[in-house]
């Protein structure tokens, strides 16, 4: 096989398939990469009864959990970008989540007086941190601590950190919307941007980045549709509805995976003209903006090279 060969492995994991890339074929390593996400997973998933942080949940409201370091510092970091202004970030989402069960049996909408009600729960200054004891207290008793929105993140940046202490230096984990690429071979690696509800793999463009991640967080990845209208999982912690503005995805471009999860829900939340002006304070964070409209805006260019692939929609950038 020639020098550019390349090895792909993959599995389902985080409810999610994910698929590992090397230039060796090298299936104890792959074996080691699935292991290492799966022990993370079991630290911070909220869908099965047992992990960290759902003893973190079951203790809401009566005493503080000592969690391990990961656990805590990933909490942390959820704690601080909910509480940036205005932010659409909250790691205390998660009995909203569970109310709307956007992506799994039984979703509807539900009444108001019930979002009302769990917004109440929802604070994340309610979530309680000391750094001595690493322990985490939900103030409120019904609260729940939900970090689907940046556990991938965080996971794929410690995969890349596995893989390169195993001297790998060019490779590509995705997480299912979380890719992390490690080197540039022939260039830089190629990753498509996905057109919102079309069928298959269908694309509206593709981009070219060395040693970045790059996060897409879309409307049309789970949703449901009722009384004409269409409800999706990207919900608004300040409503307690899906945010509702003129954007179908937003795809992060950074160093880090965890930013790339961040950023992409901050800039849900802001839409296209408010998350442009916060971008142009940030050299490190790029973003591709992707509206109802067919309108497809870049927030520069430093960082990746865009290639559009349908002309339905008209590319345009933040200066314009």
């Amino acid at each position: 096989m020639s020098e550019h060969s390349v090895w792909s492995y993959s599995a389902v994991l985080m409810g999610s398939p994910i698929l590992l890339k090397l230039f060796s074929h090298d299936e104890a390593l792959a074996s080691r990469v699935f292991s290492l996400i799966k022990q993370y997973e079991d630290l911070f998933t909220v869908n099965r009864a047992n992990s960290q942080v759902m003893d973190i949940n079951h203790a809401a409201g009566r005493h503080p959990v000592i969690v391990s370091r990961p656990v805590y510092e990933l909490i942390k970091c959820a704690k601080a970008a909910s509480q940036l202004p205005g932010s659409a970030f909250n790691l205390a989402i998660g009995p909203l989540v569970k109310l709307w069960r956007i992506g799994f049996k039984g979703d509807s909408v539900p009444d108001a007086d019930e979002i009302a009600a769990r917004l109440c729960i929802t604070r994340p200054q309610d979530v309680i941190l000391d750094d001595a004891a690493t322990s985490v207290f939900l103030a409120q008793p019904g609260m729940e601590i939900d970090l689907g929105a940046i556990a991938k993140g965080f996971i794929a940046d410690r995969v890349r950190d596995y893989l390169h202490q195993q001297g790998i230096s060019d490779g590509l984990i995705n997480l299912g919307g979380n890719v992390q690429t490690l080197g540039s071979p022939q260039g830089g690696w190629i990753i498509g941007v996905k057109k919102p509800f079309a069928a298959g793999d269908a694309l509206v463009g593709s981009i070219e980045v060395v040693n970045k991640s790059v996060v897409t967080s879309g409307t049309y990845e789970r949703y449901f549709e009722q009384d004409g209208k269409l409800w999706h999982h990207i919900l608004d912690p300040r409503s307690g509805y899906p945010l509702n503005n003129e954007l179908d995805s937003v795809t992060v471009i950074s160093t880090d995976s965890l930013d790339g999860d961040i950023w992409t829900t901050l800039l849900f939340g802001l839409g296209v003209e408010k998350g442009c002006a916060l971008l142009r304070q940030r050299q490190d964070i790029e973003a591709i903006f992707v509206s109802k409209n067919r309108e497809i805006t870049l927030s520069s260019r430093r960082q990746f090279h865009f290639t559009p692939l349908d002309a339905s929609y008209r590319l345009t950038d933040c200066t314009a």
